[in-house]
């Protein structure tokens, strides 16, 4: 393969960024080797790609011999496929994998991205923050730079529960609103859109109100989501409004999502299920079959806690680049 001189001097521009990410891709490596994960490789070309409703996936098929084809999706996650792992062998596991989700451009969002997953059995949603903070100490710097402003990764990182968060910077109580969109409009002082339903309505006040302001001082897990956005964790047993789920923010950048794992395959195929009578009202064409083979290896899966981690806004924070094209070999 050839590149005209445009391609070969961007390249070359950008080579002091692409080694240092090349360095990160070691170094997490190294961290996760030194605690006994194990490093594993999953399709990308899957029959499922993942049951997220606002997502996009890219279709694919394969052709057999005898001219019979089959649908495949490009996994939005490993997510799936990893805990298959797991559930077979009971070991913790990573994965530095490509993942695709269509539709998704912007200084922080490729269609196309790296993403480092991994799953620890036995861990709880705390001992996972603390490994969480752990490898982001051990491949950043102790002060990182986004949007102008210096985030120190020194002291321990804020951890906050969004019913916190909420109360603060909404003044709602988000979790006894739940489901409720006009008592949760009301305590925030703002009136609904037309047809706005208790999950827009919360994410637009996690977006304008609450993700503007964490994460700016020195990073924070906002810890204890919903119910209604548990997906695929479990309920808080001490408060079933919530689920055991955390995502991670630093500098303005939602670094990763994690989550206490649900097991019960009951429990999990009713989420799926309405998950994709609601997708399917919102995008007909992401149409595809319930992952039969996740659901049957759920009981088996240990207690554990994963976590998905955006690989290329990692290498964002510690190279300061301003876009995540800047920090890609290719775009």
């Amino acid at each position: 393969m050839s590149f005209s001189s445009s391609d070969s001097s961007q390249i070359a521009d950008r080579l002091p960024l692409l080694r240092r990410r090349a360095e990160l891709l070691k170094a997490t490596r190294a961290f996760f080797d030194a605690r006994g994960y194990l490093e594993v490789e999953t399709p990308y070309a899957v029959p499922v790609p993942g049951e997220e409703v606002h997502l996009r996936c890219f279709r694919t098929e394969i052709e057999h011999p005898d001219g019979r084809r089959e649908a495949r999706f490009l996994h939005t996650s490993p997510e799936f496929a990893m805990k298959r792992i797991v559930a077979g062998i009971g070991l913790p596991v990573f994965q530095l994998a490509r993942v695709w989700r269509n539709a998704e451009f912007s200084s922080t969002h490729v269609p196309e991205f790296t993403m480092l997953e991994w799953y620890r059995p036995s861990a709880d949603l705390s001992a996972l923050m603390d490994e969480t903070e752990s490898f982001v100490r051990a491949l950043l710097p102790p002060v990182v730079s986004r949007d102008d402003r210096e985030i120190s990764l020194v002291a321990p990182f804020e951890r906050l529960t969004m019913q916190a968060a909420f109360e603060r910077y909404v003044g709602a109580d988000l979790l006894g609103t739940a489901g409720d969109v006009a008592a949760l409009a009301a305590q925030a002082g703002i009136t609904p859109r037309h047809d706005e339903t208790w999950e827009d309505l919360f994410f637009r006040l996690l977006l304008e109100r609450v993700e503007p302001f964490i994460g700016r001082e020195r990073p924070t897990f906002l810890t204890h989501w919903p119910a209604e956005q548990a997906a695929l964790a479990r309920k808080d047993p001490h408060d079933s409004r919530a689920a055991l789920r955390f995502e991670l923010y630093i500098g303005g950048l939602e670094l990763a999502n994690a989550f206490e794992e649900l097991t019960d395959p009951i429990e999990q195929r009713a989420r799926f299920e309405t998950d994709r009578i609601r997708r399917l009202q919102i995008a007909p064409d992401q149409n595809w079959p319930l992952d039969e083979a996740f659901l049957e290896a759920l009981p088996d899966l240990p207690p554990c806690s994963g976590i998905a981690l955006g690989f290329d806004r990692l290498v964002l924070l510690a190279t300061r680049a301003p876009r995540i094209s800047d920090i890609l070999w290719l775009g």
